[in-house]
């Protein structure tokens, strides 16, 4: 195989991977990469004419790699939001991470205020910063959330009436988004939308699982 093959296919390569990779910084390093081997080849075999496409996209790929970090240096965040970041939100850029929160609020909640009601439609996803909350199905306690800790995420991303009645135990600090309006956000950015449901996923997997050990401890 000669050299202009391993620089084409080497492009080709990194253009594909530029389309698969969820991160949207690689992406864009990968497709910078693909310009450059692209000005290489065209240099090899055409001359400097030719120099100019591939130029104007590693050019382009870099100005948006950069504008992209700019914007992230710039997101500015409270401490229980930073908490979120590293948490339930963890591998979403800060960027959109920024716009993810702006979709919901902060509340200051105090002990009997209701978040959720089992049965009803009006659905959201509340993330737990501070304080306590107690889990009830048919009146039955059924667990207890805790700060750092996503609530409602297991109807959040479905059409079925809330499976849960959900009530603040002592005064706490929440953060609170309608499915709707996080929907609506998500399905405009994809990549967020991957990252939060492997974290709803997991979420829900660590409860199950504590649920489980309670029951295991209250037949012993």
């Amino acid at each position: 195989m000669t050299g202009a093959q391993l620089l084409f296919q080497a492009m080709f390569v990194l253009l594909l991977a530029a389309l698969l990779v969820r991160s949207e910084r690689l992406g864009h390093a990968f497709i910078g990469c693909a310009g450059v081997l692209g000005m290489l080849y065209g240099w090899q075999h055409h001359g400097a004419l030719v120099l100019l496409a591939p130029f104007l996209v590693a050019l382009v790929a870099l100005i948006q790699a950069a504008s992209r970090a700019l914007a992230a240096r710039k997101a500015r965040f409270t401490r229980d939001e930073e908490a979120m970041l590293h948490g339930p939100l963890k591998g979403i850029p800060r960027t959109h991470a920024r716009l993810f929160f702006d979709q919901g609020e902060w509340i200051d909640g105090t002990a009997g205020d209701t978040l959720l009601r089992e049965g009803e439609a009006d659905r959201r996803l509340f993330y737990l910063a501070s304080g306590e909350a107690e889990v009830l199905v048919q009146d039955e306690l059924v667990g207890v959330c805790v700060p750092g800790q996503l609530i409602g995420e297991g109807d959040i991303l479905s059409d079925e009436p809330g499976t849960a009645t959900v009530w603040l135990t002592q005064p706490s600090r929440v953060w609170s988004a309608s499915a709707s309006a996080l929907k609506s956000f998500l399905a405009a950015h994809d990549e967020v939308r991957q990252a939060l449901e492997h974290s709803l996923t997991l979420s829900l997997r660590e409860k199950l699982k504590a649920a489980n050990r309670d029951e295991l401890v209250d037949g012993d």
